[in-house]
């Protein structure tokens, strides 16, 4: 049975929809539940307090919410769409903004519930200080909602932009690899923005006296967790500007769905590395307030050497999109930069993790020891994360192989 064009591209749009909104109300709903059943914890502790924590609960569980509304009103956006004319490559365009919505909501719903969780705990065991952990709790929200809003931009424009001059083949795989690189790098760094505002607001009803201080490295540590959804954006945006008319179809494609699977899938691991980092510090200046300039900087330390796979990963995008390669529509001609994106991707995971957790506990002892064991134990650091480093080096060789030698 043939179809027509049209009736793929509202199809696509359909199934955009439904990842939409199926991928985006996973993060909500784990960061909601999270919220509650610490609300619970809260309230089992200070029941005098419940109607304050019930408060604060549903105030945090609605910003962790909007994460899932973003995938709502592009999911809607998409079922509505209005398709007549439209070209074949928009069919791929508006499943890959589903796909940019769907996967950038997880992270985002699910760190949001981290500062309401702790928000409600805190005031439990220090009802004094409701009204500064319920601010710093809607900070710490708003700023994990970033990740997600990268990929609503993402979605707007993958829905809105004219298409027609960019050609199906390889255009369709550009703007898959556009959808997947924001909405994939963006999971890592929802998830690891939360982490710190979580601890932080924790802090605070330890140690109110030093709310400031507290704050000031939440921030910072969220925003060096936020840098690997950037590199997701730009090499989204790179995709979806270029113009790929006069590129050989066979093997252009693949090497553009893999730019965008090499960044997307190698942030994910940086962001929550870095989210590991930014809490144990966020935690540690809490308990240890003068030790706040060691530990900021033993925390950036340990999250910049955390951020370098996903700068591989970047790399091997990089050489994907701009080295061109010959025509050809043998199977090793499209199979080389297509594996190439993925090894650099899922090889960029774990080192993210690892470094991350290895910068965690290290700012965690020097918070407590920040006089006698900072130098020492900062290069224990630096020798461990670089050890942790080598798997996504061989990632990244064998993914330069895969490019300049097959």
């Amino acid at each position: 049975m043939a179809f027509s064009t049209e009736t793929w591209v509202q199809a696509a749009s359909f199934l955009g929809a439904g990842f939409s909104v199926g991928f985006g109300a996973i993060g909500a709903a784990l960061g909601e539940g999270y919220a509650a059943g610490n609300a619970s914890r809260a309230i089992g502790k200070n029941p005098a307090m419940g109607g304050a924590i019930l408060k604060n609960m549903l105030i945090g569980q609605a910003v962790a919410e909007s994460a899932g509304i973003f995938a709502l009103v592009i999911a809607m956006l998409l079922v509505f769409m209005d398709v007549q004319g439209a070209p074949m490559i928009e069919a791929w365009s508006l499943l890959a903004s589903g796909l940019a919505m769907g996967l950038s909501a997880i992270g985002s719903g699910a760190g949001g519930g981290f500062p309401a969780a702790e928000a409600c705990l805190g005031i439990a065991d220090n009802p004094p200080t409701q009204n500064a952990l319920t601010t710093n709790m809607l900070i710490g929200s708003a700023v994990c909602q970033t990740p997600a809003i990268f990929g609503m931009v993402v979605a707007f424009m993958l829905m809105f932009m004219d298409w027609s001059a960019q050609p199906l083949w390889p255009g369709w795989a550009a703007v898959m690899g556009a959808g997947l690189s924001v909405g994939l790098a963006a999971i890592g760094s929802g998830v690891g923005s939360g982490m710190p505002a979580g601890a932080a607001t924790g802090g605070m009803a330890r140690q109110p006296g030093a709310a400031t201080t507290i704050r000031t490295n939440m921030l910072i540590g969220s925003a060096v967790s936020q840098t690997p959804a950037i590199f997701g954006m730009v090499v989204a945006f790179m995709l979806m500007f270029v113009d790929w008319n006069g590129t050989p179809a066979w093997p252009t494609w693949a090497s553009l769905l893999g730019a965008g699977l090499a960044t997307g899938l190698s942030a994910i691991g940086p962001g929550i590395g870095n989210g590991f980092t930014a809490q144990e510090a966020s935690a540690g200046i809490a308990r240890v307030p003068e030790a706040s300039s060691t530990v900021t900087t033993t925390m950036l330390i340990g999250q910049t050497v955390a951020q370098s796979t996903v700068i591989y990963g970047f790399l091997v995008s990089l050489i994907l999109m701009f080295i061109p390669r010959g025509a050809s529509e043998t199977m090793v001609a499209w199979a080389a930069p297509l594996s190439a994106g993925i090894c650099m991707g899922f090889g960029g995971i774990g080192p993210g993790v690892g470094e991350g957790l290895a910068a965690a506990y290290t700012v965690n002892r020097i918070a407590r020891n920040y006089e006698g064991v900072g130098v020492l134990l900062t290069r224990v650091m630096l020798v461990g994360q670089a050890v942790s480093e080598s798997t996504g080096i061989y990632a990244l060789i064998v993914s330069l192989l895969l490019l300049f030698v097959i």
